[in-house]
């Protein structure tokens, strides 16, 4: 389930790579690279006490899902891509 402080980062019309919350109309911020989106994103989470961070590839499918601390992930032990 979503949470609103829930984040996502994906690539814009534009190129461009977008973190955004979840519960918002526009993006958090905007970066060149998929990398610094995902760590703006984790620094953001991070500050707002932990959350999901889903990461979509260039076709728009989810790649990636993250809990940040300190959110609660309950399938953490089994967690190996992080």
């Amino acid at each position: 389930m979503t949470k609103p402080q829930d984040r996502s980062v994906y690539k814009g019309d534009d190129g461009r790579w977008r973190n955004k919350r979840n519960d918002s109309d526009r993006a958090s911020s905007v970066h060149k690279t998929q990398r610094e989106a995902e760590q703006a994103a984790r620094q953001n989470l991070k500050n707002q006490g932990g959350g999901e961070l889903t990461t979509m590839g260039l076709d728009g499918r989810i790649r990636s899902k993250d809990t940040i601390a300190p959110g609660n992930d309950p399938s953490s032990i089994k967690d190996t891509e992080h």
